[in-house]
């Protein structure tokens, strides 16, 4: 994690405390992947059919490792295993509370005395009336259970919508996640577990301060002049400080929990983590407004925070009706706050969800207005207006699509040739696999990358290229590792690291100068030298 303030312009290096050359660690099995049906638009699949072929060269290694791959196919543990050992990049699509395993937010909720009412929701004590301890959960069974079940996707009926369920899962446990550092320890050491070397994860900063600063300046049409009136007086500074504050509390619990300053860190204390400030989009246009300038405003003070969001249904009344002027919101802000980053979750929605007119221009918007430079989900996208010349704009600016499978299957039902998976990569829009809520979807990412595999028939190098696309599109400083970070063309290295051989020869100098310079380029690396392990342990000789 990173404490440092700054007011100019990003610093090239960052070396968060506690952030290391990542180790490759023993990692448990995948859960198993499942198919879904195939009805996809049948313009989009006729597209992804006549995809042309890849331009990208295998090495032996890779051919090998391919190979090994398609050997697995019958030994469903091998299989698990070998997609748990998979070097996977980074999670870019990541709400930290959703992310925290259910098991670890109920010992939270005990520890910290809440109580669970007749919803199963945790509440504060004292437990009165209808209500009982959720330490209780310690002990019986049965309440345990139930709370597993209230508070994410298991055992929720594959019949039934489960848009609802997810969504009202952070309702009931949110109490329990008051522990920012604590949250964070829990679900970096799944990431590098994963065999994953970066976080991006979203948070809500100084949430009550942004509401009561909302509360007090008011709407202006004029966003010029609602800017103008949340700076005025130093009052949207003010706001950000806490935030600050905030974050340094949250490194300091981080570190205690996992335990990173002693003989015996956890896996999670190696981990390159950034936090990305997520506005709530149903909220009132005040509100929202003065969130997405602490978000933007925080992301150029403070080196921890790269970005901003939106989150919540984006199928909400307030969400929909809305949805345009948060646009414009973004717009102006980024005017204003140009070295802050901007992902939007934009067209999670499919027919039925909404009317039909607002399947048109959501993603579309994202891009055009907003300036999204990454779209989480991106679900509708064969229903936008003109939506080819999107997926169009879309490659040629690189504005990579966010995808986690089993939040869409979870939450719009989509999944299999339904998703516009193949049709975005057709188009040559960059695509990076994201968990988004894996404590409440009950999944990992490496169940992402094997129901990849499973669905879509994807080769051992376009799951390699799947990750490297994670880390090349991920918000970190600096250069890459690659000079054509492409699936299509190969990712080859820039000049200073052409030739260079990670995880079997040591950097050249000129190489080892670009990956102290260059945040990004140092993680890709380390993921280069993993692969390198990898491919030697299920490929044979190099």
């Amino acid at each position: 994690m990173i404490s440092s303030i700054r007011t100019a312009h990003r610093p090239k290096s960052l070396v968060p405390a506690g952030i290391g050359a990542l180790a490759l660690l023993a990692l448990l099995p995948a859960l198993p992947a499942t198919a879904a049906p195939a009805r996809q638009d049948p313009s989009a699949r006729a597209a992804a059919q006549a995809a042309p072929a890849s331009h990208r060269v295998t090495t032996p290694a890779e051919r090998r490792t391919s190979a090994r791959l398609d050997a697995l196919a019958g030994n469903p543990q091998r299989l698990g295993a070998f997609f748990a050992a998979l070097p996977k990049g980074g999670d870019l699509h990541n709400h930290l509370s959703g992310a925290v395993a259910t098991e670890y937010l109920i010992q939270l909720a005990g520890e910290n005395g809440l109580c669970i009412d007749a919803t199963d929701t945790a509440v504060r004590p004292p437990c009165g009336p209808g209500t009982r301890p959720a330490a209780d959960a310690r002990t019986d069974a049965a309440f345990h259970q139930r709370i597993v079940r209230a508070w994410s996707m298991q055992d929720f009926p594959a019949d039934q919508s489960g848009h609802d369920h997810f969504f009202d899962t952070f309702g009931k446990f949110g109490e329990a996640t008051r522990d920012r550092g604590k949250l964070l320890a829990n679900v970096a050491n799944s990431v590098v577990e994963q065999n994953q070397f970066y976080l991006e994860t979203l948070v809500t900063p100084a949430s009550d301060s942004a509401r009561k600063l909302a509360e007090t300046v008011g709407y202006d049409a004029d966003l010029a002049a609602f800017h103008r009136k949340l700076v005025a007086g130093g009052k949207l500074d003010r706001v950000v400080d806490e935030a600050v504050r905030e974050a340094d509390a949250a490194d300091a619990q981080f570190r205690e929990t996992a335990h990173c300053d002693t003989g015996r860190p956890d896996p999670g204390c190696r981990l390159s983590v950034r936090w990305i400030s997520q506005v709530s989009r149903g909220s009132s246009p005040e509100r929202v407004f003065t969130q997405m300038a602490v978000g933007m405003r925080l992301a150029e003070r403070d080196q921890r925070f790269v970005a901003v969001n939106l989150v919540q249904p984006e199928d909400g009344e307030s969400a929909l009706r809305n949805y345009s002027l948060q646009m414009r919101m973004l717009q102006y802000l980024r005017t204003q706050y140009p070295d802050a980053r901007l992902t939007l979750h934009a067209g999670e929605l499919t027919p039925g969800l909404v009317k039909p007119e607002d399947l048109t221009f959501h993603i579309r918007e994202a891009v055009f207005v907003a300036g999204a430079e990454r779209i989480g989900h991106g679900v509708d996208l064969v229903h936008e207006d003109d939506w080819r010349q999107l997926a169009r704009t879309m490659a040629r600016r690189g504005i990579a699509v966010e995808v986690p499978f089993s939040s869409n299957k979870q939450i719009l039902g989509v999944a299999g040739d339904d998703h516009p998976f193949t049709t975005y990569r057709h188009y040559g829009v960059p695509v990076v696999l994201a968990t988004d809520d894996p404590g409440v979807s009950r999944i990992d990412i490496s169940h992402e990358y094997q129901y990849a595999r499973a669905t879509y028939g994807l080769s051992y190098t376009e799951l390699k290229d799947l990750a490297r696309a994670s880390l090349e599109y991920a918000f970190l400083d600096g250069s890459s590792l690659w000079a054509t970070g492409s699936a299509r063309t190969g990712y080859r290295p820039v000049r200073a690291c052409a030739g260079a051989r990670p995880g079997i020869a040591p950097p050249a100098p000129a190489c080892a100068r670009h990956l102290a310079d260059n945040p990004k380029a140092a993680v890709q690396w380390r993921q280069e030298e993993a692969y390198a392990a990898f491919e030697h342990r299920y490929g044979g000789s190099r």
